[in-house]
């Protein structure tokens, strides 16, 4: 059982270092950096941080990026004016180094680290916000949503095992947000926290329940080529919409 309980809180809210971690190879692009390409003529990126920037919750950003990216990274900052990013850190060879390279820069007043994918442009404010109150409120939240198919558990042979019930089934998004002290002691709890895909599983592996936020199925990952082609086509029914 964790340790680490919901705190009252004041009216002041607390301190939010948002880090965006975008130091992948992008292997199943053909090697181009996704950061880089476009959606509607804003690149991946920068739409990313936009909805940060945007949101009132968020202090500061850290971005984790590959080295040679960063001077081209910090060039799109200054011709988006994007305001809130304290600094582009380099990533580590795993997605947690790349995620403990950005919190070790950031705020000594930060409370709460809300850890996103450089790769999901389409996330709103709206969604960091609902995010992040929750973990004001649990010190653990994420946002994602009810799968649509029917799982099935398939083994090495491919033959199905087991179907579970699909109405507890969720795909998890980002962000993931927790609070900076029960972060840091999971890691320290954790032996190989490298091996984890998200950063749900470290809380999770210390003890401490992970709540959960509906989101939206608009808050794809750009992964490859065809998903570049949905999130211009999400982007278009939204201003449609608007």
């Amino acid at each position: 059982m964790s340790l680490f309980k919901a705190e009252n809180r004041s009216a002041a809210k607390p301190y939010v270092t948002a880090v965006i971690v975008a130091a992948g190879n992008s292997t199943r692009m053909g090697g181009v950096n996704k950061q880089f390409l476009l959606i509607d003529s804003v690149p991946v990126l920068i739409r990313t941080l936009l909805a940060f920037e945007e949101c009132e919750n968020v202090n500061e950003i850290i971005i984790a990026a590959r080295e040679e990216d960063i001077p081209r990274m910090f060039a799109m900052l200054k011709d988006y004016n994007v305001l809130k990013v304290k600094d582009i850190v380099t990533g580590g060879r795993t997605r947690q180094q790349s995620v403990f390279n950005a919190i070790r820069r950031s705020s000594p007043l930060s409370e709460y680290f809300a850890i996103h994918d450089g790769a999901r442009p389409l996330v709103t404010a709206e969604i960091i916000n609902k995010t992040l109150e929750a973990a004001f409120e649990t010190q653990a939240a994420a946002t994602g949503v009810r799968v649509k198919d029917t799982i099935k558990i398939v083994n090495t042979d491919n033959v199905i095992e087991a179907t579970p019930d699909r109405a507890s089934l969720w795909a998890v998004h980002t962000p993931q947000v927790f609070n900076r002290n029960l972060y840091l002691a999971a890691v320290d709890n954790v032996i190989n926290s490298e091996s984890f895909t998200d950063d749900c599983k470290l809380i999770e592996e210390y003890g401490h329940p992970v709540t959960m936020v509906e989101g939206s199925y608009d808050n794809i990952k750009i992964t490859t080529p065809e998903d570049i082609v949905i999130a211009e086509a999400i982007i278009n029914r939204r201003e449609n919409d608007a």
